[in-house]
Formats: C-alpha cells, structure tokens, sequence
C-alpha cells in the first residue's frame, strides 16, 4: 500500500464502541501498544501462540479496518515456535489508550477502568490471560502478570461495582498478582463471556461448560 492509500485510510478510520471494548481488554491483557513518535500516535500488536490462531483470526476480523495487513502474519523464533499477529495503523485515536495504559512506558491501570470495560472486554482479557482454577474448584484465574496489586484492586472494584463479580487479588510465585474470581461469582463471571468465548473453540475449552 503506497503512502497516499495509507493515509485516505488512516484519516476514515473511527473506533466503534466494540472495538474500544475490545482494545481494553486486550490492554488488559497481552496486547500492547508502541509508538514512534513521542506518543502523539500509537499502534496496537497483538501476538500469541499458533495453537490461538483462531482467537487471532477472530481479534482480526474484529479490527480489521484498523489493520494494513490482508491477515495475520506468522513468525518462526529460534526456539521453532510458531505465533501468529497483527499490528495495526499508527494512529492519534489510539493515543486515548497510551496516556491511560502507560506511565513511564510501563503499563499501569486507568484509574476510569470502571468507565472502559464492558462485557467483551472482560472476555478479551480472561482470553489473553485467564484459565479454569481446576475442575474440582470450577471458577476462574485471570494471571494479570504486569500488573501490580493496586492496579489489580482498581479493576477488581470495577468488577464488583458494575457487574457484581466477586474477587480476590493473589500472589503468584512471590512475584506476580492474579485475580482469583470467587466461586459465588463464577457462573455469573462466565455468562458474562460465554457469547464470545465459545465461538472459538481454542478459548471453549477455557470454560467451566464447553458447550
């Protein structure tokens, strides 16, 4: 794409309230941003392991307008493993999401969080970073690695005031936190994700029910 298509592109770009929801969860989770330009635009990546391709694919067509890309590209590390991604147009719509989500270049939590997520994003999030506690617990973990306790505290009152899920922050291996859904919140924390979640069978199998 030549540089005048880029920018016809870029000036007809408007995010929609799903794909606001969207991009907080993915902020919320493994998704980052990275800007070139001292933070007056920002471009989202999001990358994960081949054995997610579908949920990419998915994030993909999702964001698709904001993507230069005609799909996700794959790359090989040293290693051989496989992951797939995207990285989106840079764009000042983003910087929203830099100036909440960063501070020092080190990712933090807004403290609106309570006025951003919605259901989708909760989803997002539990998809990038969550798993079943075990069958016999039958409730959910979302490993928020990055995150610190007090950035874990603010959306656990988000959590509770907007969707009445219960949680407990934990320490993980005396160095990283996790939100721990409580068992009384679990089948209300998966209602709230199960219409997104189960369309992707690699994020099905995550849920208490797999159906």
């Amino acid at each position: 794409m030549n540089t005048n298509k880029i920018k016809r592109a870029k000036s007809q770009l408007k995010l929609t309230n799903r794909q606001r929801a969207i991009i907080t969860g993915l902020l919320l989770g493994d998704g980052h941003l990275e800007t070139q330009d001292g933070g007056r635009t920002y471009r989202l990546k999001v990358e994960h392991g081949s054995e997610q391709s579908d949920y990419v694919q998915w994030l993909f067509w999702e964001l698709r307008n904001w993507i230069p890309a005609e799909k996700p590209y794959i790359k090989i590390r040293k290693n051989g493993v496989r992951n797939v991604g995207f990285t989106t147009y840079s764009h000042g719509a983003l910087r929203f999401y830099g100036h909440q989500f960063y501070q020092d270049k080190k990712k933090r939590m807004p403290k609106i969080i309570t006025r951003m997520i919605e259901p989708i994003s909760i989803a997002v999030w539990f998809m990038d970073d969550g798993s079943l506690k075990s069958e016999r617990h039958r409730t959910y973990i979302i490993h928020a690695l990055g995150f610190s306790k007090t950035d874990l505290t603010l959306v656990q009152q988000a959590l509770q005031k907007k969707f009445s899920i219960e949680t407990r922050v934990h320490r993980q291996k005396e160095v990283y936190w996790r939100l721990y859904v409580m068992s009384k919140s679990a089948h209300r924390f998966e209602t709230l994700i199960r219409d997104y979640s189960t369309p992707i069978p690699s994020m099905r199998k995550k849920l208490v029910t797999h159906a």
